[in-house]
């Protein structure tokens, strides 16, 4: 197993924390060569102190065709690690609007009223196909899992003063039918990614029948709440002796190669379980 180091980055409403990523943007480099190469997903945190841009990311076919070859689009989901009262998401449209009215909008600085907002608590399981218009609310802290891209046309900034991206933007929105926002249950997947919540009450042990070295086999473990102690596989199988145990907090996260196992020690500890999908 590995212990990943995040990376911060400083944003205008708060901040992000890359948790587990081999982009060129916020390469992880113990990451990528624990697990191979280039793994398929990017998790982070997201912490939200003012709204973000209303945005949208494109698909892996309108990815390329406006960005070129070896691009991929950005399928998404927000698991809410914390929020305060009344904080909000902009989910989608709230209708059926053609390109130059949302163009129109968008220059006029009147978008608001073709968003569709929702009201979201701790706990919230949010999905965000490609194509999906979004924004993250103010008084949000997030879990995101998302494909390995950093691709984001801005088509909204609320007044402030940085670029849009209003042609891209709107060559990219698609009208993707929206799951009901609700609190997380059990697990969740999709073509990108699958998600399982596990509760741990004593002890909870994993093992990663996948290839070594293999960046898609690699699965990761975030901690979304508790404490408690976690240890890799047997040094070796003929031997008593066992690979060291090292204590966990919320929000850590660890990698878990193929043909390795994972033990995690605890009570009333609750983890996220991170896996690839088929694409």
């Amino acid at each position: 197993m590995l212990k990943l180091n995040a990376l911060k980055f400083e944003k205008v409403w708060g901040y992000e924390l890359w948790l587990a990523s081999t982009h060129k943007n916020g390469l992880q480099r113990d990451f990528a060569e624990y697990s191979g190469g280039e793994y398929p997903l990017l998790v982070k945190i997201i912490n939200a102190d003012e709204t973000l841009s209303v945005q949208v990311h494109p698909d892996d076919a309108t990815a390329v065709a406006l960005e070129g070859a070896g691009n991929v689009g950005k399928t998404e989901c927000w698991y809410v690690l914390d929020a305060k009262p009344g904080a909000k998401l902009v989910y989608g449209l709230n209708g059926e609007h053609s390109s130059g009215e949302l163009a129109e909008a968008i220059k006029s600085n009147s978008l608001e009223r073709y968003l569709n907002e929702v009201e979201v608590k701790k706990g919230d399981f949010v999905f965000i196909p490609s194509g999906t218009v979004h924004a993250i609310g103010g008084g949000l802290r997030l879990l995101e899992v998302q494909q390995s891209c950093d691709l984001t046309y801005r088509l909204y900034d609320w007044g402030r003063p940085r670029e849009v991206h209003i042609e891209k933007g709107l060559k990219s929105i698609k009208e993707n039918p929206l799951l009901r926002v609700a609190p997380f249950d059990k697990d969740f997947e999709c073509d990108y990614f699958s998600l399982e919540e596990i509760k741990v009450s004593g002890a909870y042990s994993a093992f990663n029948s996948g290839k070594k070295e293999s960046p898609r086999d690699t699965i990761l473990f975030f901690i979304l709440e508790g404490s408690g102690r976690v240890r890799g596989g047997e040094t070796d199988p003929g031997k008593a002796e066992k690979t060291p145990a090292a204590d966990f907090k919320a929000e850590d996260i660890f990698a878990l190669g193929g043909k390795e196992k994972i033990t995690f020690m605890a009570e009333g500890a609750r983890i996220m379980k991170i896996s690839c999908g088929q694409k």
